[in-house]
């Protein structure tokens, strides 16, 4: 199964915002309070500094049909490029036509330059001022000068998104398409948050050098729990991923 990865720019991501959150559903099924308003931060996202997106893309016919989880109904194996429906519309989870064409969306991820007014940003920022500050309290000898938490963020790159639809879970993607999203990035770090949780994504951020700033984080009071980890640029494994696919004039 050959897997093309794709960068997009902000006017080709933003068209493809619907499918985007079709695979982030697919993957995390998450509540439906999560959902709401995420195409407008996926769109607020895409003006941001330093913006980069990739998709992984496969050729029809080579999509497996999406492994079942318990309770969770399967997603369709689809959608195309040219049209899944936004949030809220009758059509959408449907099957697709009969004779749709077009690549499969496998996978997907975006990030940018983080900088001071970003609400992730911000609030890291804070958390970690506040965590670091405690620690060197009550053990000064065995903790870097204060700020040294906060520096993991003075020129960071900020992975804001990574998902990918169960079917293709665990055949690389998602480390491709994390290392290519970096890869080349002028910024000293990278960050990023994740469930606190053992899953197969802590490890594949464990695994390409992240490692964790904060634990059991919430970001709000009715949130699950949060990892927020970070890593020094390049990537472990950078060095042997082949260079960025070339955007495409359309899709």
């Amino acid at each position: 199964m050959r897997v093309t990865y794709t960068e997009l720019g902000p006017a080709e991501f933003r068209s493809g915002i619907g499918a985007f959150i079709a695979v982030y559903e697919a993957a995390m099924n998450p509540p439906e309070r999560m959902l709401a308003g995420r195409e407008a931060i996926l769109d607020r996202h895409a003006a941001n500094p330093g913006f980069r997106a990739l998709a992984a893309l496969l050729a029809r016919g080579d999509d497996p049909p999406e492994r079942p989880r318990h309770g969770v109904a399967p997603a369709p194996a689809y959608p195309p490029w040219d049209g899944t429906p936004p949030l809220g519309h009758p059509h959408r989870g449907q099957a697709p036509p009969d004779g749709a064409v077009g690549p499969v969306l496998a996978g997907f991820t975006y990030g940018f330059h983080g900088a001071p007014g970003q609400w992730w940003h911000d609030t890291v920022v804070g958390a970690l001022a506040v965590s670091f500050a405690s620690a060197r309290s009550r053990t000064p000898s065995a903790y870097p000068a204060p700020g040294a938490g906060v520096a993991w963020l003075d020129d960071s790159f900020e992975v804001a998104e990574l998902h990918v639809r169960p079917a293709y879970q665990g055949m690389g993607i998602g480390r491709g398409l994390l290392l290519r999203l970096t890869s080349g990035r002028s910024e000293r770090t990278a960050v990023l948050s994740t469930a606190d949780a053992e899953s197969r994504a802590r490890r594949l951020y464990r695994g390409v050098g992240f490692t964790d700033l904060l634990t059991g984080f919430r970001f709000s009071g009715g949130e699950p729990p949060y990892a927020v980890m970070g890593a020094r640029l390049p990537l472990r494994g950078a060095s042997v991923v082949a260079q960025r696919s070339p955007r495409p004039s359309s899709w």
